[in-house]
This record gives structure tokens, C-alpha cells and sequence, in this order.
């Protein structure tokens, strides 16, 4: 049986997941929604023949003939989509944040906790392939017992989009939230553990400075450290800038423990490049007693890396989903895996503003990290 898609918000990201749909040969899309009509010619024409295209998510749903939904709108319309789509009874599959705030994101959990049908908050990072990697090398105890996790993304700005909507907090959770939730989710599959306390500094240094959109100036930060202890003593840093784009690694993912360091190495999007051709990937070990340090590259398959900017992710992701509608399992990135990265990007973005540490002892079931 082909699985029938809906896809709700047909801009970048959701064209991204169209074209990874398209290559999975047991799936397609037959409809679209979007308000805008530019991005939803374009996504109709991706998804080809036989796609219906909407200007509204609600005649998407009306209309019938799915077997799957993706959202993949702008992060303040997820809350207000989800209350529609969750009613379809269809398997979700949301992309992140699955919420603003932990507020919205509490009441996405309580809806859900009345259906049968799965919701999966799409966190691809947890499938590139040089993080699975390295997620398989520290579950074989490569690292030894892991203690501390960087996570550094050095990359461009935030890209112009419809209506300029992730220029603003209001609009996407703010950077920590709308960009940071897939590291937070990171560091809670690597360290095995919940989040007790975050710390932040940050600030709004470059980036869009000088743009103003109806009387509005934006708001979001372009620079931030973030240090997140865990309930098992562990503790992760994400440091990140988006005025470097430069870089030839846009992400580095070390994972340090007593025995060696595992260390994940990712380019940017092909064309982000100067010569716009598609860079591989490295898996690092180094060994305490270097004795045995290996460095191997992961090349994409030049066929994803044309389909999206997450090298492959994107297509992996959907692999799991499909096999999850085929075996009624449950999904792998939960609705309360997305709850808990929103709010750790959440206390991030308070950290900055208070100058103080905030507590996540609800997630940890512990009353405090001291």
C-alpha cells in the first residue's frame, strides 16, 4: 500500500520533505496546503501530478484521502493546526518546535494523550548519519562513561521567509527554541538523562540589526552559550553562532568520556558552498591512551543531498515513520521528547534575559540539581 501524504505549510522545509517523500517509492504526496500561493504552486509542482493544493489546512483535512500528515508551517501556527489535524485521527508527523512554549506544548501532550494515532516531532538531526554514528559509538562504550557533550553549530543567518516570520520570538519560540530544540534533544538521547538546570549568555550581536518590518524591528539572538547540567551528573554546552558561515564544519558533536572522545563532523548545505558540491561528513574517535584514534569520512548519497539540506535526514526520518504506520508501533521522537527540548531552549532564552540559571526539576523528578 502507497502511503498517501498531506503536507500543511508547503515552504522550505515542507518542499524539503516532499522531495525526500518522493524518493521513497512506497509513499507520495497528493496534497498540500499553504496560504501563500507562490509556495504552494511550488510545492504542488514538486509533488507532481495528481496533487491537490489548498490555501487552507482545514479544506486539506476536509478533503479526505490520507493516509499521513506533515506540518511543517511556522512554529506559532503548529498549536492552532495541530488542534484541526490531531482531530483527523491520522498518524502526525510536526516539525519542530512542536511548540512556542511549554504552555503549548503541555496542551499538544494533553491532546494527544486522548488519540490512538502517533504524533512525531521531527528532529532530524537525530539521523544524520554522522550523528548516528556517533550515538552508535558511545552506546558500545567507545567513550567509556560519557560525562561532558558539546554541540557546536557555526553557520548562516536565518534564511528570508514568508512574511520574514522567524524574525521574531513572538513567532518562533526565539532562536534558543526555534533552532536549538533538535541539540537539546541531542544531548537527551546521548546523555540518557532529563534536563535539571540550564545557564545561558547570548545576545543579539549581527544579524538583521538594521531590517524593520511594519514598524518592527527583530528580535531573535545570533550568538549564545548554553550550559545544561542532567539528573545523572553529566552536563552538555551548545555553543552557537549564526554569523559563521564560513566555517567548514557547520556542526561538531564531541561526546567526552573517561575512556575517549567520539567527535561528529558535519558541513553545511551543499549549496552553501562556494563550488556547491556536497562535503562528507567524519566520525573522529581519539582515545585517552592515543592508541587507536580513527577518522572516518561518511559520504551522502548525491540523490539526498540534492533533496534537502540535512544530509539525508530527512529521508531517513520518513524510512521510520512509514515503518511505523505499516507496524503500529510508537514514534521514535515522542511528544514529550519535543515538550522537553522546547523547554530547555525556553529556560535558555530566560537564562539570557535574567542573567540567572533556571531549574528543570518537573522533567528530572528530582527537587533540585546541587
Amino acid at each position: 500500500m502507497t502511503i498517501r501524504y498531506g503536507i500543511i505549510g508547503s515552504g522550505m522545509m515542507g518542499q524539503e520533505h516532499i522531495r525526500n517523500i518522493n524518493l521513497l517509492g512506497d509513499a507520495r504526496v497528493v496534497a498540500v496546503s499553504d496560504p501563500d500561493a507562490a509556495m504552494r504552486g511550488a510545492a504542488q509542482a514538486t509533488a507532481g501530478p495528481g496533487c491537490a493544493a489548498h490555501a487552507h489546512h482545514r479544506d486539506l483535512l476536509a478533503a479526505g484521502g490520507l493516509d499521513a500528515l506533515v506540518i511543517g508551517a511556522p512554529n506559532h501556527l503548529h498549536l492552532p493546526i495541530l488542534r484541526d489535524a490531531m482531530a483527523s485521527g491520522l498518524p502526525i508527523l510536526c516539525e519542530k518546535p512542536l511548540g512556542l512554549t511549554d504552555a503549548e506544548c503541555a496542551e499538544i501532550e494533553a491532546l494527544q494523550a486522548g488519540r490512538r494515532a502517533p504524533l512525531w516531532v521531527a528532529m532530524e538531526y537525530r539521523y544524520m548519519p554522522a550523528i548516528t554514528r556517533l550515538i552508535a559509538e558511545v552506546e558500545a562504550g567507545t567513550a567509556g562513561r560519557v560525562h561532558m557533550l558539546s554541540i557546536r553549530e557555526h553557520r548562516f543567518p536565518f534564511l528570508s521567509k514568508v512574511g520574514n516570520w522567524n524574525r521574531f520570538a513572538d513567532q518562533t519560540g526565539g532562536t534558543l527554541v526555534e533552532k536549538c530544540c533538535h541539540f537539546f534533544d541531542l544531548m537527551r538521547l546521548i546523555l540518557k538523562s532529563e534536563p535539571v538546570r540550564v545557564y545561558a549568555s547570548g545576545a543579539m550581536d549581527v544579524n538583521f540589526l538594521h531590517e524593520e518590518y511594519g514598524g518592527r524591528k527583530p528580535d531573535i539572538i545570533d550568538n549564545a552559550f548554553v550550559i545544561v547540567d542532567f539528573a545523572n551528573r553529566t552536563r552538555a554546552m551548545l555553543d552557537l553562532c549564526m554569523f559563521a558561515e564560513g566555517s567548514w564544519w557547520q556542526e561538531v558533536v564531541s561526546a567526552t568520556g573517561d575512556i575517549a572522545r567520539v567527535d561528529a563532523r558535519i558541513p553545511g548545505p551543499a549549496r552553501f558552498n562556494p563550488d556547491g558540491q556536497d562535503r562528507h561528513s567524519q566520525l573522529v574517535v581519539s582515545p585517552r591512551l592515543k592508541q587507536g584514534y580513527r577518522q572516518e569520512d561518511i559520504a551522502n548519497d548525491p540523490a539526498l543531498a540534492r533533496a534537502g539540506d540535512h544530509h539525508g535526514s530527512t529521508f531517513y526520518q520518513h524510512q521510520r515513520f512509514i515503518q511505523m504506520i505499516r507496524t503500529g508501533g510508537a514514534p521514535e521522537v515522542s511528544v514529550r521528547d519535543g515538550r522537553i527540548a522546547v523547554a530547555v531552549g525556553a529556560a535558555a532564552e530566560e537564562s539570557i534575559r535574567t542573567g540567572l540559571p533556571v531549574h528543570l526539576p518537573e522533567f528530572a523528578g528530582v527537587p533540585e540539581y546541587a
